[in-house]
């Protein structure tokens, strides 16, 4: 095909007129015919219509409208905006009814993302019995144990995970009058271990330790004791002096010894009863009668528990061993339900203090689930026990970046917190700050009043209190799960195998 020379508007010569005067053509580019247009699907129509008669047309626009409404109002409007989507990381609970996915809890993962509302990764659960509570729970340490996490049961008052320990090849501790495992409220646990090769320093922060968690045991103890109906003995200052006192005598830290010498509660008791006057002497009294009369209600506190709650309990050096590398681990307490509430709470108060005190130095990465049930039988002892309680949550994020606890408290409704002391108490006001430290609260099935009291403590507002009193009494396993100021509808899903090793009615079906 040959081009045809094209001049320039000029008169000159273009490059293809050049070329071809010299016998040389370009190559050209076959011209294409244009493609014909899809039609159009719709057509739009201009602002306020087309300005033909019958299609709409309005010499002015409509008026904007502005409505207002409050954050309950609003999913009215858009009922199906819920809250952030969570990642899918820990262990799969069950369904996000709002969302339909998958629903993970990862408490320690929450905290170290800036996207979920968590700042610690302790979990309150408020249910009525027989909703599922204990299912969540069970279900949640043993998905958790993939990730490397381990469970601590310090007090199992019901005995209800004596089957998941065996079925997971671990014997469960038991504890109770006329059982030979002993525990002592007073051991020093792995802080004192090489003490005769710690520095000045080191000696006296791990002494500080020691003893501020036994000095915060003595307190609860004493404190659970009643001189009537209405007062408990005191626990002051001067209290604490003279137990400070007594136990740096019996460990021998007051005599400066390289080695520690362990101590248990009966002989603290009976150093109160018969002071040395070395113990004199540091408490500044000017004699020993004067010691004795100061000190009445202290030792008379003490001689109640040695020779009663605590006795064949809590009186002697711990007996038993406990492999912290196995799965799981479980105290149990049921033996002592006959004895009525008050001794299980003490019992609780003493196992939790020496849990405490084995995992004051946990390895990098020990991750461990603490369970504890029946937190109301603790509480109830007085101002003391709550805020050992309170002690305990805020050591969840571990000790010198070693270790991690996460603190899951089972409660049944509110007013286990606000029946501690009366409405201005101290009691009643640490109890109310407790649920400050747990930014993961588990809302299960509630009768509507308990609601209207959780909406009053939580500021739940209409829609997550219809939610928990109606919803969540439907089936087992339904909760509004809250992370922060975020909040789910979770449908806890359990494995037939599940539902089996978590069975909790086995009692009540044998009665029946």
């Amino acid at each position: 095909m040959m081009t045809t020379p094209r001049r320039n508007r000029r008169g000159g010569r273009d490059m293809a007129a050049l070329l071809s005067d010299f016998g040389h053509d370009l190559p050209t580019i076959p011209a294409f015919a244009p493609e014909a247009k899809e039609p159009r699907l719709f057509r739009y129509a201009p602002r306020r219509g087309a300005a033909r008669s019958g299609r709409g047309w309005a010499a002015a626009s409509a008026p904007a409208l502005a409505w207002r409404m409050t954050s309950d109002q609003a999913p009215v409007f858009w009922p199906f905006v819920s809250a952030p989507a969570l990642p899918p990381t820990g262990a799969q609970m069950g369904v996000d009814q709002l969302s339909g996915g998958s629903f993970y809890c990862d408490p320690f993962g929450w905290v170290l993302r800036d996207d979920v509302p968590a700042t610690n990764p302790n979990i309150f659960q408020f249910a009525k019995p027989g909703s599922g509570k204990s299912g969540t729970t069970k279900g949640f340490c043993t998905r958790m144990m993939p990730f490397g996490y381990r469970t601590l049961v310090t007090g199992d008052v019901k005995d209800e995970y004596e089957s998941l320990c065996r079925a997971l090849g671990v014997e469960p501790f038991a504890i109770g009058p006329g059982m030979p495992a002993r525990v002592n409220p007073l051991d020093m646990g792995p802080l004192s271990h090489g003490w005769d090769k710690l520095s000045a320093e080191e000696a006296q922060r791990r002494a500080t330790i020691i003893f501020n968690r036994w000095l915060v045991l003595v307190r609860g103890l004493v404190g659970s004791m009643k001189i009537d109906d209405e007062r408990r003995v005191p626990f002051g200052p001067d209290e604490a002096d003279v137990v400070r006192n007594a136990l740096a005598i019996l460990t021998g830290y007051a005599a400066g010894n390289s080695v520690l010498k362990e101590t248990t509660i009966p002989r603290l008791w009976d150093l109160l009863r018969n002071p040395t006057e070395e113990l004199v002497r540091a408490c500044e009294y000017a004699n020993t009668r004067q010691f004795l009369d100061e000190t009445r209600l202290l030792r008379n506190a003490l001689g109640e528990l040695v020779t009663g709650t605590l006795a064949g309990l809590f009186d002697d050096f711990t007996n038993i061993e406990v492999d912290w590398r196995a799965p799981i681990q479980s105290f149990s307490l049921s033996r002592l339900d006959g004895l009525g509430d008050e001794a299980v709470g003490i019992a609780l108060l003493c196992m939790n203090s020496w849990g405490r005190g084995l995992r004051e130095i946990a390895e990098p990465g020990d991750l461990r689930i603490v369970v504890r049930d029946e937190v109301w039988k603790q509480m109830r002892l007085g101002t003391a026990a709550v805020a050992s309680f309170d002690a305990d949550l805020r050591l969840s994020r571990g000790m010198a970046g070693k270790g991690g606890d996460i603190q899951f408290c089972n409660l049944h409704k509110p007013s286990d917190l606000l029946s501690v002391g009366d409405a201005d108490s101290q009691a009643s006001m640490i109890a109310k700050d407790l649920l400050e430290l747990a930014d993961i609260k588990i809302l299960g099935a509630q009768k509507p009043r308990v609601a209207r009291e959780l909406d009053s403590m939580l500021g739940l507002g209409p829609i997550a209190q219809d939610l928990v009193s109606g919803w969540a009494m439907q089936d087992k396993g339904r909760a509004l799960w809250c992370i922060g100021d975020a909040m789910y509808k979770v449908q806890t899903v359990l494995h037939p195998l599940e539902k089996k090793l978590y069975y909790t009615n086995e009692a009540i079906e044998a009665a029946a």
